[in-house]
């Protein structure tokens, strides 16, 4: 199975790269449909075809990627939920050439994780890692990073 990636270009140097975490912001507010991937790019991508789920060994139907733009019961500023967004998978950017890209696509189901699985995948941006690292301050400045729902009892 091939992912569609229309108008990507070959290297991700080519790609408009997001400076700020305020400009960030601004997109995610603006389009609702705005993804966020790690990988080796849109080209990698296209030549490697859609995400596996190693621990079933199964191709899935497009590539995983998490949301960015805020949900509509959000009530926190829209910098605080693409700050925590980018750090909760911040790990994958480490990881052998891979780095930070937004994308718009279709959804066509979810990863064992949740995760949207897109296909006809637009490359928008990547991310500079001034970015992450100001995503990373803004996230523990803001939030009581560690205590989540899972560590609580109902």
């Amino acid at each position: 199975m091939s992912i569609s990636l229309r108008g990507f270009q070959p290297d991700p140097d080519d790609m408009p790269v997001i400076t700020t975490l305020d400009q960030l912001a601004d997109l995610a507010a603006a389009d609702p449909l705005l993804y966020l991937r790690y990988s080796k790019g849109p080209a990698a991508d296209a030549v490697d075809g859609p995400s596996r789920d190693y621990e079933a060994n199964i191709t899935l139907p497009g590539l995983s990627a998490t949301t960015i733009s805020p949900e509509p019961w959000w009530r926190r500023p829209v910098k605080d939920w693409v700050a925590r967004r980018i750090c909760k998978y911040s790990d994958l950017a480490d990881e052998d050439g891979r780095f930070a890209w937004l994308l718009t696509g279709t959804m066509v189901g979810r990863g064992p994780d949740h995760e949207p699985l897109l296909a006809d995948v637009r490359p928008r941006a990547r991310l500079s890692s001034d970015v992450l690292t100001e995503a990373e301050r803004w996230y523990h400045q803001r939030f009581d990073v560690g205590n989540d729902s899972r560590h609580r009892s109902a």
